[in-house]
Order: C-alpha cells, then sequence, then structure tokens
C-alpha cells in the first residue's frame, strides 16, 4: 500500500512506525489535516501518541488504521460521539451495551431531526407564500419582530401571527411552483427535465429535504433521463412491482407512446410494503418471474427492497437487461442495502437514498419523464384524440 501511495503522489512515504502527525494525514487522505487529528485526541477518538526527543508527536501503523476508520464512519454518517462508542466498546460481550448506547444516540438525533424539521416548518411558512400573500408576508415579519419583544409576556403571540397568516388562505388557489421557487436550492447545474422531477417529488411528498437524497445515474453510458426518454420513445415495457404502483402510473400517457404495462404482484389485496415483502419470499415463481423480464424495458420498484435486490442480481448475472430501474422501496435495513446495489449496477438507475421511498413517490419518478415526451393535455379523452408531438 505504501509503495503504491508512493508512486501515486510522487513522494516517499516514511516507515508507518515513526509517522509525524503532517505525514500521518497526508498518508490516511481524504482531507485530513493534522488540526483534526489534535481535535480526535482531545475527544479521546485517538490515543496520545509518543514523543520523540525532540517533542514531535509520533503514529504508528495501528494509528492510520484508527485514523482510517474514524474517517469511514464519519462519512457514513456518524457523529463523533457515536464513533468514540463504536470504537471503544467492541468486545463481544458489550454489544447490548453498545446497542443501547446507539438507540439513546438515535433518539437524540431524531429530537434534534424534529426540532429541525419545526424550524424549517415555520421558514417554509413565511418563504412559501405566493405572490398573492405578499403584503399579508410583509405583515408577519413586522409581527416576527414584534414578538421578539412580546415573547417573555406573551407567548400566544405566534399562534395569532399564524391564525392571521392562515386566514388569507381561503382567498386564492396557492401556487405550488411559485413557492418552490423560494424552497428549492441551486439546482442551475441541474437540467430542466430533472428539475422538474425533483420538483414532482417533492410536490408528491412535501419535503424539500427529498433534493440531496435523489440519485439520478448521469454518466454517459448509464444517463438515467436520456436511457428513459429512449425506452419511452420505442415503446417499452414498464414492470411495476405491484398493482398499487401500477394504478399510480399516466397509463393514458404510456398507451399513446405503444408502451405496455405488467405487474409483477398482482395480487389487488396487498395493500402495503410488509405485504408485498412477504409475497415476494412466499411466491417462488414470482422470484423466477425476475429473471425473465423483457429486455430493454422500465422497472418500477415501490415496495418490495427483495425485489430490488433480485433486480439488481438478475443485472449482474446478466439474466435481464432493463433499459432504466426505478427502485424506491420502503425499509430500514433492506431498502438502503437494495439501493446501495442498484446505484453500483451497470443499469441506468433512479433511487432515493437511505429508507425513504414508496409506491407513489417511483410512480411520480416515472409520470415525469414521460411527461416530458408529451405535451400535457387539458383532459385524458383530449389525449385519446390528439396527436402529440414527441419531444
Amino acid at each position: 500500500m505504501i509503495k503504491k501511495l508512493e508512486k501515486q503522489n510522487n513522494f516517499p512515504i516514511p516507515s508507518p512506525h515513526n509517522l509525524t502527525i503532517h505525514e500521518l494525514t497526508r498518508l490516511v487522505g481524504d482531507d485530513v489535516t493534522p488540526r483534526m487529528v489534535r481535535h480526535y485526541h482531545q475527544l479521546g477518538l485517538m490515543p496520545q501518541p509518543v514523543r520523540s526527543p525532540s517533542n514531535y508527536r509520533l503514529y504508528s501503523e495501528q494509528d492510520v488504521q484508527r485514523l482510517k476508520r474514524i474517517v469511514a464512519l464519519k462519512r457514513q454518517g456518524f457523529q463523533l460521539s457515536h464513533i468514540h462508542k463504536l470504537l471503544e466498546v467492541e468486545p463481544e460481550s458489550e454489544r447490548e451495551t453498545l446497542m443501547t448506547l446507539l438507540q439513546q444516540q438515535y433518539r437524540t438525533v431524531m429530537q434534534q431531526i424534529a426540532q429541525l424539521r419545526q424550524t424549517a416548518t415555520a421558514l417554509e411558512g413565511l418563504l412559501g407564500r405566493d405572490q398573492h400573500c405578499q403584503i399579508v408576508q410583509s405583515e408577519a415579519l413586522s409581527q416576527l419582530k414584534q414578538l421578539e419583544v412580546e415573547a417573555q409576556v406573551e407567548l400566544g403571540g405566534l399562534e395569532l401571527l399564524w391564525n392571521n397568516l392562515d386566514a388569507q388562505v381561503h382567498a386564492h388557489p396557492e401556487a405550488f411552483q411559485e413557492s418552490l421557487q423560494r424552497l428549492l436550492p441551486d439546482l442551475s447545474d441541474r437540467s430542466e427535465i430533472e428539475i422538474d422531477l425533483l420538483s414532482q417529488l417533492i410536490l408528491a411528498c412535501g419535503d424539500v429535504s427529498l433534493v440531496p437524497f435523489v440519485h439520478l445515474s448521469k454518466s454517459p453510458e448509464q444517463n438515467a433521463i436520456a436511457a428513459a426518454r429512449q425506452a419511452l420513445k420505442s415503446g417499452c415495457a414498464i414492470v411495476a412491482d405491484t398493482t398499487m404502483v401500477a394504478t399510480s402510473l399516466d397509463q393514458t400517457r404510456l398507451a399513446h407512446l405503444g408502451c405496455t404495462l405488467e405487474t409483477l404482484i398482482e395480487n389487488p389485496h396487498i395493500h402495503n410494503a410488509t405485504e408485498v415483502e412477504e409475497e415476494f419470499w412466499r411466491n417462488h415463481p414470482l422470484q423466477e418471474k425476475v429473471n425473465q423480464l423483457p429486455k430493454g424495458c422500465i422497472v418500477v420498484i415501490g415496495y418490495a427492497p427483495s425485489m430490488l435486490l433480485a433486480v439488481c442480481e438478475a443485472v449482474k448475472t446478466s439474466a435481464i437487461q432493463p433499459a432504466l430501474i426505478i427502485g424506491m422501496p420502503i425499509g430500514f435495513s433492506h431498502a438502503p442495502a437494495a439501493k446501495r446495489q442498484l446505484m453500483k449496477s451497470a443499469v441506468p438507475h433512479i433511487t432515493i437514498k437511505g429508507t425513504i421511498g414508496g409506491g407513489l413517490l417511483a410512480a411520480t419518478t416515472l409520470n415525469s419523464l414521460v411527461a416530458s415526451l408529451l405535451s400535457k393535455p387539458d383532459c385524458h379523452c383530449y389525449l385519446k384524440r390528439a396527436k402529440f408531438e414527441i419531444k
């Protein structure tokens, strides 16, 4: 490893038995600085090193590996306090203690998220006001300044503020796109189709914080949007995991494009992710059905993580060659793992990282891509008898 680093960086790497702090950080990489290492010493994350006769800190191979573990855990989203527990409580006999500590820390993080969500909701309530509400919005900002003075005297003032704002919402319909323009992060580096897709996903779930978790493959070989448009133009097959997803798709536009619609789990009595997952494991012919998906199809998975794992495995073994996979199952362990497998696959894909997902978001994704090809009709009846130009 050391010789490889020497070749890549064009500088000699010293023996990992007497590294200085600068040599340590250079060897570990990932933008680690000496200041960060000293901070880790203060927190107890890194043990205090031995000192040279000149009072320089000296680090060993064990220190290198520990710092790499810290960096890797930070990259996965763990806070330093969590990392400290993970590194210190290693023996098998203390696993229950570790799990209890992590559960407590998880609850603390969730409380912080809830508080931040409350703050975001308050800001959205002001920033999300459209042009018709601008006068009311200005009055609200003035009232907020006054509340800073009166808060200790009249705690009900904030509730009165929202009541006054909410009294205006009956005067006109909500202008969703206008509100989104104020709330969306900078998307200037995204294409128009991708911005519309993100906007539709936000409107489907009401959560602007979803944006950084949406992942679209964008390499020239795996461009999700280009692959989707090409497949849809050619009248590809659409394969949905459940009838819940299939019924949410824009079947009129799909029919206009000549796309067929198939459903893997056709049982109409299955209504949630738990039932979908159980059905997939119970129904072995269904698992075989995954290996027979038509070439060039678009797969839309909104519920069962095991189904997405099976699809990824079928892609890996070249059993199937879909044009695009929209993988957005729900779950707390298998779903994030399935999505990571999807993001490593060699097929164009769209997913939402982590536990977030669901049939509505999966269907919304495909519907947004379909709508990018066809002009929006006034109604579905008009769509059936009119000719639309594919852009």
